[in-house]
């Protein structure tokens, strides 16, 4: 049978993985600690080394230092000539494609770990069918993957990862190929067998609201470090790249404060409502950010002018990109656009309170 842990006390550290990769062009150092159950969302730009990550873990990709220990056992440390291969690593990989066998039925699919590991068929299909149960599509047992939706596919695929009692799982965009839809419903799956489950998971994904719905934390990685980590709540409500910060649909600033003022990295500077001393990072929300064509008659706010670079439609409102001492994003809405005849470009002032610029440091 497929052993499935209840709500439990905090776990002790599962994974302990320091990750030093060396290839032609990028490097990796990063260092990551997962406990048992727990997800992290792993977040950054393409080419960041995202992926990279998830085959050092798995085994795919050598070490050129650090080490990678699950449990307890040394997978990977290449000063003691450590190297335990990709297949004998209790490690289960989850891609965006799922990669089912077409021509094996939904049973066969997630029985197929298994029976790579030389596991007797019937006690196989067992398993697998109850994994299939687990995840609600045992009635699908006997379907072939073209007879099956994008969501079921993507159970059984969970099943095959999850039949093999892996004690790592590494999910690589496990919702990308799935319509929205349905996307919200999966999450709300995905996270519950992930907690129940004893493994620790390591879950990559672009999508902001995969990593808030599914993750206990989240870490950023950018250029090959990880550049931030936190729970969703912190990472999403102080973020310390422009990566997060476009993510969370802030406008983020950084400068050395003096008292109510901030002298920016980028030139300019700002007034704040709360005194600061030395480096901080500021952000403003799109929405705080006024916009007009004159020159505002309002002392107590911070203004500014610049040049309109962009007008972007977001939903039910209009994003303005305006190229200045700072540049700043605002969003405004869609009767502004002809109102302020913003597609024709030119310049435009700013005006932010500064009660609504919000500083931490870095």
């Amino acid at each position: 049978m497929l052993h499935v842990a209840g709500p439990a006390a905090p776990e002790p550290t599962l994974l302990q993985a320091e990750l030093q990769v060396r290839l032609s062009q990028f490097a990796l150092d990063a260092t990551l600690a997962v406990a048992s159950g727990e997800v992290v969302a792993l977040l950054g730009p393409s080419g960041a080394g995202k992926s990279t990550v998830l085959r050092a873990l798995s085994g795919l990709l050598h070490l050129n230092g650090g080490r990678v220990v699950l449990d307890g056992t040394v997978l990977e440390e290449p000063s003691r000539h450590i190297h335990v291969a990709a297949e004998k690593r209790p490690v289960a990989m989850m891609f965006q494609e799922y990669l089912l066998f077409p021509h094996l039925s939904a049973l066969e699919n997630a029985a197929f770990g298994l029976r790579a590991r030389g596991m007797d068929r019937n006690q196989a299909r067992e398993k697998a069918r109850a994994a299939l149960e687990l995840l609600g599509v045992d009635h699908l047992a006997s379907s072939r993957p073209r007879q099956l939706s994008g969501g079921q596919q993507q159970r059984v695929a969970m099943a095959r990862a999850l039949v093999t009692e892996p004690k790592l799982m590494l999910l690589d965009e496990p919702l990308a190929a799935l319509d929205v839809a349905i996307r919200g419903d999966l999450r709300r799956y995905l996270r519950t067998i992930l907690h129940q489950t004893p493994a620790a998971s390591v879950l990559v994904t672009h999508d902001l609201l995969d990593a808030v719905a599914i993750a206990d934390r989240m870490m950023v990685i950018e250029d090959g470090h990880i550049v931030q980590s936190g729970t969703p709540a912190e990472v999403t409500a102080r973020p310390r790249s422009q990566f997060v910060a476009r993510l969370v649909g802030v406008n983020l600033l950084r400068g050395s404060a003096r008292a109510t003022v901030v002298d920016l990295e980028d030139g300019g500077q700002v007034t704040v409502a709360i005194p600061a001393t030395g480096p901080v990072l500021a952000t403003i929300a799109p929405a705080a950010v006024r916009v007009c064509r004159d020159q505002p008659q309002d002392p107590g706010a911070n203004n500014w002018s610049g040049e309109i670079r962009a007008v972007d439609l977001l939903g039910d409102r209009v994003r303005v990109q305006v190229e200045g001492s700072p540049t700043i994003i605002a969003e405004v809405m869609p009767s502004a656009v002809d109102e302020l005849k913003l597609d024709d470009g030119g310049r435009l002032w700013v005006t932010i309170d500064p009660s609504d610029i919000k500083t931490y440091p870095p």
